[in-house]
C-alpha cells in the first residue's frame, strides 16, 4: 500500500510562485513514475507534469513548460512541483499520483492552488 500526501497549496497572486510537495510511504517509491495532475471546477482532470523513477525523464504539458519544474528525492520519498509565473488559469486542485506502465494507481487527497488576477 502506497499513501501520498500533498502539501504547499494556497492562494497566490498572478506572477507569483508556489512549491508543492508530495510525501509517499513505502520503500518502493523509487520504482514508480510520479505525476502531478490538476482539476478545475467543471473541467476534466489533466496531467501537469510527470517524472520517471530515475528522475532523468520528465514531461510537461505545453501550458506549463518553462514555468513549472517537477523533481523528486527518492531518499526522502518525496516529489515536488515548483510553480513559477503562476496564472489564473492554473487555479485547480492539484493531485500527486504514483504508477507504473502508464497507469497511476495511487493518488493523494489533493491540494488547492488559487491564483488571483
Amino acid at each position: 500500500q502506497v499513501q501520498l500526501v500533498e502539501s504547499g497549496g494556497g492562494l497566490v497572486q498572478a506572477g507569483g510562485s508556489l512549491r508543492l510537495s508530495c510525501a509517499a510511504s513505502g520503500r518502493t517509491f523509487s520504482t514508480y513514475t510520479m505525476g502531478w495532475f490538476r482539476q478545475a471546477p467543471g473541467k476534466e482532470r489533466e496531467v501537469v507534469a510527470t517524472i520517471s523513477w530515475s528522475g532523468d525523464n520528465t514531461y510537461y504539458r505545453d501550458s506549463v513548460k518553462g514555468r513549472f519544474t517537477i523533481s523528486r528525492d527518492n531518499a526522502k520519498n518525496t516529489v515536488y512541483l515548483q510553480m513559477n509565473s503562476l496564472k489564473p488559469e492554473d487555479t485547480a486542485v492539484y493531485y500527486c499520483a504514483a504508477g507504473r506502465e502508464g497507469l497511476y494507481s495511487y493518488w493523494g487527497q489533493g491540494t488547492q492552488v488559487t491564483v488571483s488576477s
